[in-house]
């Protein structure tokens, strides 16, 4: 496997690593932050660099059908990657932003992530783009390929959480497997850089009394991962009811959630955590995980979960390898 430097992998993979954006958290609730003329945020410097003819090919509606689109492997412009579609310095732009949107110390990891899962091919390079213009208060920024999509307001730097639109993450860290077509990680999930969520999900799960885990563990499967269903809020019936938890566990919930998003912006992850406090979203939550293929290695290290409800999916998949939904209604 060839090893890329970072000047390299800008130049070669057409600044992949530049992946991810943030999603709009409580764009119904939270206020886009004013933006000095003379301090665009990154995406907004992104935006002004673009000439009409970049503009008419990577700008989409503000309520075009594909903000509220997900899966594990897309491009939001098939027919224009960033490296035939952007220049060097917005390549460079649009870099930025993707490390702006992770906290310091997963950053290198995902961008790991981001340059593996292209397989080193000039077809897998990922899609950048807009929904909207800078007269919407929810003007986005997205960011899609393999095991990507980011979102984020493109009128500030300042985090504004994960709400509105969908967002994924996920990874196979041993690309020389594609040609045996054998994707299945073992039970530690070695050189995942999305595992140390599975980690602490069970730290959760051990919190819990006998009969709670006992109500958690549901046989069969979980939900699709069709396009049209992965996201789809319910009121879920299988799992452990959060309603019924105590005071302790409900925090013990919230903390679980806060710590997996350890891997995002602190700003974007305190906007996400005040709306589903404020809004009292664990109350309408099932946590469920899932037992036979889904427990990899018969461990009871659980590798396969859910946390839906009417106002969020949180789906994270280790089987065969990790694959990561995540929705919170705006």
């Amino acid at each position: 496997m060839q090893t890329f430097d970072r000047r390299n992998f800008l130049r070669l993979a057409g600044a992949s690593t530049v992946t991810l954006a943030a999603p709009t958290v409580c764009r119904a609730t939270c206020p886009v932050p004013a933006t000095d003329a003379t301090q665009d945020s990154l995406a907004m410097q992104l935006y002004k660099s673009l000439s009409d003819e970049q503009r008419e090919k990577v700008c989409l509606p503000i309520d075009h059908p594909r903000r509220q689109y997900i899966s594990n492997w897309w491009y939001i412009h098939p027919e224009y990657r960033i490296p035939t579609t952007f220049h060097d310095e917005q390549q460079e732009l649009i870099r930025r932003i993707f490390d702006s949107l992770h906290s310091a110390e997963y950053i290198e990891d995902i961008q790991k992530q981001v340059r593996i899962d292209q397989y080193g091919q000039a077809k897998n390079a990922p899609a950048a783009g807009f929904f909207g213009s800078p007269e919407d208060d929810d003007f986005e920024f997205i960011f899609t390929g393999h095991h990507v999509t980011r979102r984020c307001n493109a009128h500030s730097d300042r985090g504004q959480g994960f709400g509105g639109a969908p967002i994924f993450y996920g990874h196979y860290p041993h690309p020389e497997d594609n040609m045996r077509e054998n994707f299945h990680e073992t039970s530690t999930h070695p050189g995942n850089p999305y595992w140390y969520q599975g980690r602490v999900f069970n730290e959760f799960v051990q919190g819990l009394d006998t009969a709670q885990q006992k109500q958690g563990l549901v046989k069969g499967n979980p939900r699709s991962e069709r396009a049209d269903a992965v996201i789809t809020k319910t009121t879920p019936t299988n799992g452990l009811d959060c309603s019924k938890l105590s005071t302790d566990q409900k925090t013990l919930l919230l903390t679980t959630m806060k710590n997996m998003m350890a891997m995002f912006r602190a700003d974007d992850v305190d906007a996400t955590m005040t709306s589903i406090r404020d809004r009292a979203v664990v109350d309408r939550l099932h946590v469920s995980w899932f037992e036979g293929k889904y427990d990899i290695g018969s461990d009871q290290v659980w590798d396969t979960w859910q946390i839906e409800g009417p106002d969020m999916v949180w789906y994270f998949r280790g089987e065969p390898h990790i694959h990561c939904y995540f929705h919170l209604k705006s």
